[in-house]
């Protein structure tokens, strides 16, 4: 549908522009009526959209998603199950047990992979909660920018806006889901036994930082998928607010 819209502008383009530059007035812009043509005609942007009604929209949006997100998440393999957000063990651990697994001696280090992502699911609900206070607390300089971007623009704007506050407030719930996991007890071990002298810094520090990215990075790839699927698919849009903003 898109597409054919686009043709018949190119068209309409080409019929409304001056034969000569001497015919076109100077403050003429074709590709900018062109452009906002296409606009109206796309959901979403419908002409009757106030700023704050996107803004709140996309912040609706975002908090569904998130929420979603971390349901998921947090459920039992809601991590490890899953192989788009399975947290690897990092550096010359996961090397080390890449190496051992074909012959059945990655025992250890798999075990530790399972608290690992054991533990990003025990903090997920707690994620959640922090995304959606970053959603209602954030501000977007251009909403509507947003709202014509790509399937996952409110997600890539988020991500970019709130990830550094983020990752600080969230790591002490992924420390303390790491600690109750038995991962940060054998973390020191196995660094001991397969990366000796590699690892630079505290183990646990190591472990702590690399299981927050990867929760994060797991959050947000489904919190992503979720606009995507708002954005998308009509069904999704469960409030007359996500059906202005987004249409149908």
């Amino acid at each position: 549908m898109q597409i054919r819209l686009a043709t018949a502008l190119m068209v309409l383009t080409a019929f409304l522009a001056p034969a000569s530059s001497a015919q076109a007035g100077p403050k003429a812009d074709w590709s900018r009526i062109a452009s906002d043509i296409l606009h109206q005609r796309l959901p979403g942007d419908r002409g009757n959209l106030s700023i704050g009604d996107v803004t709140s929209g996309l912040k609706e949006a975002l908090g569904i998603a998130s929420d979603a997100a971390a349901t998921r998440l947090g459920a039992k393999d809601g991590y490890y199950g899953d192989a788009a957000v399975r947290i690897p063990l990092p550096g010359v651990l996961g090397d080390a047990q890449r190496r051992m697994q074909p012959f059945g001696m990655a025992g250890p280090l798999d075990d530790l992979q399972l608290r690992v992502n054991r533990a990003a699911e025990a903090a997920a609900p707690a994620a959640s909660k922090l995304l959606v206070e970053a959603v209602e607390a954030m501000t977007f300089d251009d909403a509507m920018g947003v709202l014509r971007g790509g399937d996952t623009a409110a997600t890539d704007f988020l991500r970019t806006r709130t990830e550094t506050n983020l990752r600080k407030t969230f790591r002490p719930y992924i420390e303390e889901a790491l600690n109750a996991s038995g991962a940060l007890a054998g973390v020191e071990a196995a660094v001991t036994r397969y990366g000796a002298n590699l690892v630079r810094t505290n183990a646990r520090t190591w472990l702590v930082d690399n299981a927050t990215t990867g929760a994060l990075d797991g959050l947000f790839y489904y919190v992503a998928r979720e606009e995507q699927a708002i954005r998308l698919d009509p069904v999704k849009r469960t409030s007359e607010l996500l059906r202005k903003v987004f249409g149908g």
